[in-house]
């Protein structure tokens, strides 16, 4: 008896981490998808109810914010290795850069996809700032900045977007071009 009760405790488990899974996925969906990110949208995405949601995220804020940190789990790279960093971060362009586009060029005209934008804005600064920590310890401040800027250039979106959309360069070659201009700009 115990047996089966576990097995169906676990089963249940399993479902609940599907199904919350499935909602933070329809999140970032909607954030490309629909003029504005609601509970009502998110469920219709994820196939659930709003009450699933709620049970799950308690409000909308905890749910933005579960799928915001969901994405910075995806790009997290160790300190000190820009090639796997770049892979890293193109996996994730590759599922999600075309969605970050659009939203982009909602930005001017959506509050809260501009929001949104300066919030992932932040955290690829962030993300920059861990992962080259060991190449801009030790640097002046305004040394340190400039590095950084010029980081963040090489390994923004919209250089995943010139490379893979406009000139169509495999994924190989785009981060090969993108490991060679983050290497120039560490020399």
């Amino acid at each position: 008896m115990k047996a089966s009760r576990g097995y169906t405790q676990s089963a249940r488990a399993e479902s609940a981490a599907a199904t919350r899974q499935r909602i933070l996925e329809a999140t970032v969906a909607a954030f490309g998808q629909l003029p504005e990110v609601t509970l009502a949208g998110v469920a219709a995405l994820a196939g659930v109810s709003v009450q699933t949601v709620l049970r799950h995220f308690g409000n909308r804020d905890a749910l933005i914010a579960q799928a915001a940190s969901m994405l910075a789990d995806e790009r997290a790279a160790p300190a000190g290795d820009p090639a796997h960093a770049i892979q890293v971060l193109y996996n994730q362009y590759e599922s999600r850069g075309d969605a970050n586009i659009r939203l982009l060029g909602k930005e001017d005209t959506t509050p809260h996809v501009k929001h949104l934008m300066d919030r992932g804005r932040a955290m690829h600064r962030d993300w920059v700032e861990q992962v080259f920590a060991p190449n801009i310890s030790g640097l002046a401040p305004v040394a340190r900045e400039a590095l950084i800027d010029l980081l963040i250039v090489a390994t923004d979106v919209y250089t995943w977007k010139v490379l893979r959309r406009d000139r169509r360069l495999s994924r190989r070659s785009a981060e090969s071009r993108v490991q060679q201009l983050v290497e120039r700009i560490l020399q």
